[in-house]
């Protein structure tokens, strides 16, 4: 993004108060003008574009001001290009809700202001509108609720890639003119020599030569010669000039004059080509136009003129009132000008045979509408149409009208009298009754297109039938049962997603059928349908097959999947014209022998009850190319053929997820011609290499979940081989597939490889290796020099070297797995923070571009650290969560306006409103992409799928914005979902704002699974969930769910990520030296330790190096992590001669915070001062036997102040323990220096009663140990004991400490060797001597938290 300096003008003085408007200029609106660098390609702003602070303040006083970016005009024409330092006026004009354009044309000198959505279309604003009401509204239907949150986001310049303001209409006349050739030459008019040679700008557009003045070129005279007709000849008296004349009686003439010769003959040619041809279409759509340009008026052969998405005005020089001007027109297309009012004087252009006004808004059509007798083709969809003029009836020619997504209740009576109409195109309307005798009474229809209505009821007059419909569609309606049976010519009906209960139909004329998605249990058809093909009842309540459709004698398709059965007839699967069989998720237990030979090439049997398959099913099926069998439980699998030679044709064969064995590979070899074999999650622990050699054809096998030790060498003759997926086997030596010709996928995660052979040469093929979850694999810098051209190359990041010897599991961590499937590129992008927010937190996301993979990877790189700026703006989950999906969609900029992204985002952080949980768990999401939490073992589905087909309500306020949604369910064309981040284009039918769900996580959540709408499509909530409970590697879990979904059918890409949850009390990893648990008395404040150790790459398993980068200071940590008091209160800890060193907690056991503290950073440094008996230079009587190494200890603390009235309740110091000061004593608490590892040295350490107790509970067994900040937890020495006692601290008023800096943050004191072990004897002595204090049971009673706080 291009740098922005302020210009030379001064700051701007902030508009007078309210009280005083007559000071200032006409609208009290005042200007802050910057000469601002723009970048060229983006053309949006930085962040030092805003204004100062005093006008930042004026805008605080109200939220009805703010301010608008008003930019210049850019005009490019094809001799000049634009480049990224071309600059632009910006004028920042502060103004309030109120303010109309037309002040805002007064104070800046401008006829008109000019409003750009989405970097698309600009359109002029009328006096009366409000630029800023217009921002605001804008934001607040995007999702932003907050009146102070809006103002302050339509202060931003990035708000510009999706609506900007200019001072004058941006134009490009290479767009709007349709320039072919352009430039300056020396220009001659006429044939004679008259005229003199002068220097014109020249350009060559559409169909028409234009010469103008070079200084006024845009807004001066303009001659525009039509050459349509005309010629193009050389002038042989002077060199490499054209003379060109139009055609006519009157034909005018100009010569040019240009530079070189090679110049001369383009423009000859191109213009040669003009002349020569008679233009008939124009196509003006999306040029932002308000009149047709007028040159258009010289091209007299225009027959067909495109309009679409522009703002046409009626009574301009241009406008639509002045097409009757072209005399041949015959289609029109004014769809999308929000005209509002039909034009009356479209209906004098009797040459009409086709009118496109769709999306218009119109509310009623004009009767002069009758007027057009030659039209055929009138669209009229997306309007508010609820009736159609009687007039309409005269087009007796017009063979198509389309009301779509209009207001009617029921059909117009007016098609009765069309009697050219064959279809009745009423989609996304609001019927709620269908009257077939209305129908009965219009012979000429034979489509039905009834969709996306309100119908409940079928309504039959009588019972005569209807012999004329042929087709009807009533999908996405609200019907429970359907009879149309009086249909009796019926061939296609499509009722998909409704409520149906029972369907009744006529047979005589039946093809096709599409009933899926409904709760059926009974399709009724009469008399058997003879002609019927396809057949598709899939996703309802069938617990038998139709009788009717096993009589069906040419039926080819049949699909019952995700129903109840049980059997699938013999007359099924022995039919003689079923090509296609698919009975997939029922509850099959076996299939019927097969005795004769059957057609059958697809049969999909996967999630049945299946434990064998028919003997006969490869050597009768001898036409089965395809067959999935997965999720099972097949031990065993038939023979290819009884004799010698297999003549089977299988391709495509999956057997995944059931309880195959070694014994059944020797069949595979009877199927040649195999190409894509699925054999993952069996039970297989050696694939015999002679068996392996014989599937030469083979392009794809996957082998991952067995209990492989090697991959046959074998492998090497599958010369076609492309793919191999063998994860988590226990193959510890890399197979032989590097000599593969075409190899481009390789996943061996998750295995036991310890070393790679590599040969000389790599294929150029290969694209993605996947080695990781390998442990004991380390690769040489050489090997990984070798791998350096493939495209993807995973492997495990080593975490950095410690001297701890022991790491624990954190409280999460998760796992990657990504495929692509059979695209050639992966859209699918996840983000992956194991710790944030200083370790106390995680953040997990998918993002879903389905096309595109741009917006993902934006969005992966850009949305972790938009979360956590929110987060410190409020504690809210449902407003940070909603904010950061509102901003991140404002990021996105200029990639963001044409593609689009599903987006999940999931963010575990300490629970502080609910006391007996210790996490919470938000998650947000647009999209298809989804979570589902595992508690107990059972699926709790986090999201929301905001799709057409799965969301009513979001579906019906699509239809209400007048989107146009397609047959294939999409907005406009484009997209299924309703709600994604970026499609900016789209707004308002796509909006960013997400589905927010926010839950306590307990001990009962076990993992959690996101995962992009592939794998949801093929997966079941408790499918995946009881699929990964039992897996212990989460990075293994993830690849097993792909691994599924690819094996049940998905071919695009796949994305799942499995979070591990270990919540619980034998995680935490406090250091709870004498401090009891964070609670409603007390209040533990936290210590940061200066430079801490770097984070370690997050979880190897997830099989990426996934970073976080977010600079935060010491200061910006959120209140989570834990706040201060004000300086006043400090001064009151202060004096008490305490500095107390907080404990470090765990995510269990955070810090308790308040929402209204303010964080205060101080710093307590400890110094030697190079001192040797490791106490400060004051001190006389060192501690014998301890040296140091001269270290300093430096300590940065937050320090917070309770009531009085709270500390009562701290605990009291036994008798043993050395006597506090008074202050000391009123805390509760002193502190010892403790040993350490040499990871963070030299930490101040409280100690208290507490410690012991602590020390007995199971569950608080590792409090002493030291999180690191990637999360893992590391126990502190044996031999820890407390060395010194420091009963007075340094005092200070101010609330610090001052000392030296710490030089060597790794410096740590020493007990010699020789005294550790009395060292270890007088603490163990003196831990004795301590008496265990009997609990108080007032102490456990729980009081509000109250604390003291300055804001």
């Amino acid at each position: 993004m291009g740098e922005v300096e302020p210009g030379p003008a001064g700051p701007l003085e902030p508009p007078e108060p309210p009280e005083a408007p007559a000071s200032r200029r006409p609208g009290g609106i005042r200007v802050l003008k910057r000469n601002m660098k723009r970048n060229g390609s983006r053309n949006c702003l930085t962040r030092r574009s805003r204004f100062g602070s005093r006008e930042r303040d004026w805008l605080r006083e109200d939220v009805n001001r703010g301010c608008v970016y008003l930019y210049g005009a850019d005009t490019t024409t094809a001799a000049t290009t634009t480049s990224a330092s071309a600059s632009s006026d910006l004028h920042l004009v502060l103004c309030t809700v109120e303010t109309p354009a037309s002040e805002i044309c007064a104070g800046e000198g401008r006829e008109s202001l000019y409003l750009q959505l989405h970097g698309d279309l600009v359109r002029r604003l009328e006096p009366t509108e409000r630029p800023l009401q217009i921002v605001y509204d804008y934001l607040s239907r995007l999702g932003f609720d907050d009146p102070v949150r809006i103002q302050e986001e339509a202060t931003d310049p990035d708000l510009g890639c999706m609506l900007r303001f200019y001072g004058e209409k941006p134009c490009q006349m290479d767009h709007l003119d349709r320039i072919l050739l352009s430039g300056i030459y020396n220009v001659r008019k006429g044939k004679t020599q008259l005229h003199k040679w002068a220097e014109r700008l020249v350009v060559l557009c559409g169909t028409c030569l234009i010469v103008s003045s070079v200084k006024d070129c845009q807004t001066g005279k303009m001659h525009i010669l039509p050459l349509v007709g005309g010629k193009v000849e050389e002038v042989k008296r002077r060199q490499h000039s054209l003379a060109f004349s139009s055609a006519g009686a009157q034909a005018q003439t100009y010569h040019v004059s240009f530079e070189t010769l090679a110049e001369c003959q383009r423009w000859q040619r191109q213009a040669s080509k003009v002349v020569s041809q008679r233009i008939s279409t124009v196509d003006l759509s999306c040029y932002s136009l308000e009149e047709v340009p007028e040159h258009l008026f010289y091209s007299q052969d225009i027959t067909y003129l495109n309009l679409r998405h522009n703002f046409m005005q009626l009574e301009r020089p241009g406008g639509l009132d002045t097409l009757y001007r072209f005399s041949q027109l015959k289609g029109l297309n004014l769809s999308h000008n929000k005209l509002g009012l039909f034009p009356v004087l479209l209906c004098e252009i009797s040459t009409l045979t086709e009118l496109n006004l769709s999306c218009n808004g119109f509310h009623h059509l004009p009767s002069q509408i009758g007027s057009l007798l030659n039209l055929q083709t009138l669209c009229l969809d997306g309007n508010f149409l609820t009736t159609l003029p009687e007039e309409l009836g005269n087009l007796q020619q017009l063979s198509s009208l389309g009301i779509s997504f209009n207001n009617f209740s029921q059909i117009p009576e007016v098609y009765g009298k069309l009697t050219m109409l064959d279809k009745v195109v009423m989609a996304g309307n609001c019927l709620k009754v269908l009257n077939l005798g209305v129908l009965n009474r219009m012979s000429h229809i034979r489509h039905v297109d009834l969709r996306m209505n309100h119908l409940k009821t079928v309504v039959t007059e009588n019972l005569e039938g209807n012999k004329y419909i042929t087709h009807m569609d009533l999908r996405d309606n609200q019907l429970a049962d359907l009879d149309l049976s009086s249909l009796c010519s019926l061939e296609q009906l499509h009722c998909e997603r409704n409520q149906l209960r029972e369907l009744t139909l006529s047979g005589f004329s039946l093809r096709t059928l599409y009933a899926s998605s409904n709760r059926l249990t009974a399709v009724n058809v009469y008399p058997v349908p003879s002609q019927l093909t396809s057949l598709e009842l899939s996703r309802n309540l069938l617990e038998c097959v139709p009788d009717w459709a096993c009589e069906a004698k040419k039926m080819e398709i049949l699909d019952v999947s995700y129903n109840l059965l049980t059997e699938v007839p013999m007359r099924i699967l022995s039919s003689l014209s079923l090509r296609k069989l698919t009975v997939a998720h029922n509850h099959l237990q076996s299939l019927p022998m097969l005795v004769e030979h059957i057609p059958l090439e697809v049969l999909d049997i996967q999630h049945n009850l299946l434990t064998r398959l028919p003997d006969t099913l490869f050597s009768k099926a001898l036409n089965l190319r395809y067959l999935n069998a997965s999720a099972n439980s097949l031990e065993s699998l038939p023979s290819a053929s009884t004799g010698e030679e297999s003549l089977s044709a299988l391709q495509l064969l999956y057997l995944t997820n059931n309880l195959l064995t070694d014994q059944c590979v020797p069949v595979l070899v009877g199927h040649p011609h195999l190409r894509i074999l699925h054999l993952a999650n069996n039970q297989l622990q050696t694939f015999p290499a002679s068996k392996l050699n014989k599937l030469e054809q083979l392009e794809e096998l996957n082998l991952s979940g067995n209990k492989l030790k090697t991959i046959p060498t074998t492998i090497a003759n599958c010369k076609r081989l492309h793919t191999l997926v063998a994860h988590s086997n226990n193959i510890s030596i890399f197979p032989e597939i590097l000599q593969l010709p075409q190899i481009q996928f390789v996943d061996l995660s998750c295995n036991d490889l310890t070393e790679i052979l590599i040969p000389e040469a790599l294929p150029a093929t290969l694209q993605d290796l996947d080695l990781t979850g390998n442990t004991n694999l380390v690769l040489e810098h050489k090997t990984l020099d070798t791998f350096s051209h493939i495209t993807t190359l995973k492997i495990d990041q080593k975490p950095l070297p410690t001297t701890d010897s022991t790491v624990t599991s954190t409280f999460w961590s998760h796992g990657l797995a990504e495929m692509a499937g059979q695209r050639n590129k992966l859209c699918v992008s996840a983000l992956a923070v194991d710790n944030c927010a200083e370790g106390v937190g995680a953040v997990y996301g998918m993002f879903d571009g389905d096309r595109n993979e741009e917006l993902p990877r934006l969005l992966q790189c850009t949305m972790a650290d938009v979360l956590l700026e929110e987060v410190q703006q409020s504690t809210n989950d449902t407003v940070f969560m909603a904010n950061t999906f509102l901003v991140s969609h404002r990021k996105l900029g200029m990639a963001g306006q044409k593609l689009g992204s599903s987006a999940l985002l999931c963010y575990i952080r300490p629970d502080t409103a609910d006391p007996a949980s210790s996490f919470s768990l938000t998650v947000a999401n647009v999209g298809t992409c989804q979570a589902v939490l595992c508690r107990s073992g059972k699926p709790v589905p986090l999201s929301k799928v905001f799709s057409l087909e799965q969301d009513l309500e979001e579906a019906q306020r699509v239809k209400d914005q007048k989107a146009i949604i397609t047959e294939d369910n999409k907005v406009n064309g484009v997209t299924c979902c309703t709600r994604m981040l970026g499609c900016t284009y789209l707004y308002p039918w796509i909006l960013p704002k997400p589905h927010i769900c926010a839950t306590p996580l307990t001990i009962q959540d076990e993992l959690l699974i996101l995962g992009n709408k592939a794998l949801w499509e093929h997966l079941s909530y408790t499918e995946a969930v009881n699929a990964v409970r039992h897996v212990q590697d989460p990075l293994a879990a993830a690849k097993k769910l792909c691994t599924l979904a690819q094996s049940y059918g998905c071919q695009d890409n796949v994305g799942a990520m499995v979070v591990y949850l270990n919540i619980g009390e034998e995680g935490c990893t406090c250091e709870m030296n004498g401090l009891t648990l964070p609670g409603p008395v007390g209040f533990a404040s936290t210590t940061i330790i200066k430079d801490p150790p770097k984070p370690t790459t997050p979880s190897s398993s997830s099989g990426i190096a996934s970073e976080f980068g977010s600079e935060m200071s010491t200061s910006e940590v959120s209140s989570e992590v834990g706040s201060t008091a004000s300086d006043e209160h400090n001064t009151v800890g202060l004096d008490a001669g305490l500095l107390p060193r907080p404990e470090r907690r765990c995510s269990l056991h955070p810090t308790p915070t308040s929402g209204v503290f303010q964080r205060q950073p101080s710093c307590a440094t400890f110094s030697s001062n190079q001192s040797d008996n490791g106490l400060d230079s004051d001190d006389d009587q060192p501690v014998e036997g301890v040296i140091t190494n001269g270290s300093k200890v430096e300590v940065e603390v937050d320090i917070h102040c309770c009531r009085g009235r709270d500390l009562e309740n701290s605990p009291t110091l036994t008798e043993n323990s050395p006597t506090p000061c008074p202050e000391e004593h009123a805390r509760g608490s002193f502190f010892g220096i403790r040993r350490q590892n040499s990871v963070n040295s030299g930490i101040l350490m409280p100690v208290s009663k507490d410690r012991m107790e602590l020390q007995k509970s199971p569950s608080t067994s590792c409090l002493y140990g030291k999180k690191l900040s990637n999360g893992s937890i590391v126990p502190l020495e044996d031999s820890l004991n407390l060395i010194e006692v420091a009963t007075e601290a340094p005092k200070k008023k101010t609330g610090y400490f001052a000392a030296p800096t710490q030089l060597e943050p790794e410096d740590q004191f020493v007990v010699p060797r020789d005294l550790e072990e009395e060292v270890k004897e007088q603490m163990k002595q003196h831990q004795e001597s301590r008496p265990e204090p009997e609990p108080n049971e007032e102490d456990r009673t729980e009081l509000p938290e109250e604390f003291d706080t300055a804001l």
